[in-house]
């Protein structure tokens, strides 16, 4: 794992991938899904490591993180809402995401020899892709793919890739 980028450069990054992205959402809506997928792995890391429940890290996320300054950078406007459904769908089918994600590895390989970042990135992007059927499987993907850009080398880039890529064609078909 590189060195974090700042959430400044990640949320740049995010928005020149975001650019080339269509869609039926305006620039705006689009932004706040993409701060929502980030808020969302960051929440599935924080529950993994601090052991919180979810209904405390979405209240915390909501009272303290959106619309605040953090590294001293305002976080643009998130999606609350989907922020919540993607953490709270992620731990409520967890078992059938990381199965649907296990499918994907190497064989013998295990989710929790996974980083704990990447673990999270693969969960919030698999459950979007099984269960928001009404997102397209290309934006879904690229988001991961440049979230895991934010935080690792391409290697884990082009895993994230690999992985999502497996778990969309087993659940979209």
């Amino acid at each position: 794992m590189t060195e974090p980028n700042s959430l400044k450069s990640v949320l740049e990054q995010l928005a020149e991938a975001d650019k080339a992205r269509e869609s039926r959402l305006t620039g705006p809506q689009r932004r706040a899904r993409t701060v929502a997928r980030l808020a969302a792995v960051q929440a599935l890391y924080q529950m993994e490591l601090a052991g919180e429940g979810v209904d405390t890290v979405i209240s915390e996320f909501s009272n303290h993180r959106f619309d605040a300054d953090i590294e001293g950078e305002m976080l643009a406007e998130a999606d609350e809402a989907y922020f919540a459904d993607i953490v709270r769908g992620v731990v409520g089918k967890q078992r059938d995401i990381d199965a649907a994600v296990k499918a994907r590895l190497a064989s013998n390989w295990r989710m929790e020899r996974l980083d704990s970042t990447l673990r999270a990135l693969l969960r919030a992007g698999a459950w979007e892709l099984r269960e928001r059927q009404d997102v397209p499987r290309e934006i879904v993907i690229d988001e991961y793919v440049e979230l895991a850009k934010a935080f690792f080398d391409d290697a884990e880039a082009k895993f994230v890739n690999a992985a999502l890529d497996g778990v969309a064609r087993d659940a979209r078909g």
